[in-house]
């Protein structure tokens, strides 16, 4: 089934009418383009739990920083909306920068993410989570849905984004799906597309220092970060950002329990971030 584009507001509306009138539950993945099966993983969960499906692709320049990647964010729309047909999307809604900021991108007001949104990603992103929280505030009001889906990937958004829906009372249900990997350990990304073959093996170093700190996780924290820091030490051509362990709420170090490792990199002009998730056992215990 081809799906619906809507390219403004009134005729995302317009499509969406019957779905409303019937009260039919809609499911939605707000995405930035350039999917890649790590999108398709998030269609096919909202295919499970929606009656009706949502994918929105818009590439949000408030998210980025000046000094980033915003003009040259990949875009692929043609492949997109090739994908969303082949996973039985209903409707992909395609806005314009116009559309969503009408009072331009440095006008209207701004969703403030709060402490979490202060550290890690946000202490090298000052402004992303503004941009990051203010769009998804806007997309959700637009689209309505019932669940709306986000990865693991970008495991501090989704944090965010579950404080966003629970302190402004949004009725959504965050659904979240695990990150999709390649053979070898790396994250999907549409950032990937950025790396040269070399850099690509050279970017294997941060999924292997997830993997080696999960695996130590026996033997408590400070091995966990050990065991990943000499994984990455020996990879000089990864710039690390930051290397973290955390509970699951992105509060306090844990010493037992439900544990998160994330970890964020540069390997040539390309920031890469990747986590991953553990029960961590207290000194070895």
């Amino acid at each position: 089934m081809t799906p619906s584009i809507a390219d403004t507001v009134n005729e995302l509306n317009e499509a969406l009418t019957p779905s409303r009138l019937a009260m039919s539950p809609v499911a939605y993945v707000p995405t930035m383009g350039a999917l890649h099966e790590g999108h398709v993983e998030l269609m096919r969960t909202a295919r499970a739990i929606g009656d009706v499906v949502v994918v929105s692709v818009f590439v949000n320049p408030t998210q980025f920083g000046p000094d980033e990647d915003f003009s040259r964010y990949p875009r692929t729309l043609d492949a997109d909306l090739a994908m969303c047909e082949k996973e039985g999307v209903d409707i992909v809604f395609v806005p314009s920068a116009d559309e969503m900021y009408p009072f331009g991108i440095d006008g209207g007001p701004r969703v403030d993410p709060g402490p979490r949104g202060t550290v890690l990603e946000g202490a090298s992103r000052p402004t992303h989570f503004h941009g990051v929280l203010t769009v998804v505030t806007k997309l959700l009001s637009i689209v309505r849905p019932s669940q709306a889906v986000f990865g693991e990937k970008d495991y501090q958004q989704l944090v965010l984004i579950r404080d966003l829906v629970r302190t402004l009372f949004l009725g959504v249900d965050i659904v979240p799906v695990p990150i999709v990997r390649e053979s070898d350990g790396l994250a999907l990304s549409s950032r990937n597309a950025y790396l040269t073959e070399a850099e690509r093996r050279q970017a294997l170093a941060l999924s292997r220092a997830l993997f080696a700190g999960r695996d130590a996780a026996g033997d408590g924290a400070a091995a966990v970060l050990a065991a990943a820091q000499e994984v990455l030490d020996a990879e000089p051509q990864v710039e690390v950002d930051y290397l973290a362990l955390t509970d699951p709420e992105l509060e306090a170090p844990p010493q037992r329990g439900e544990a998160r490792l994330l970890v964020a990199g540069r390997v040539g002009a390309t920031r890469l971030i990747d986590n991953v998730g553990f029960t961590l056992d207290a000194d070895g215990e």
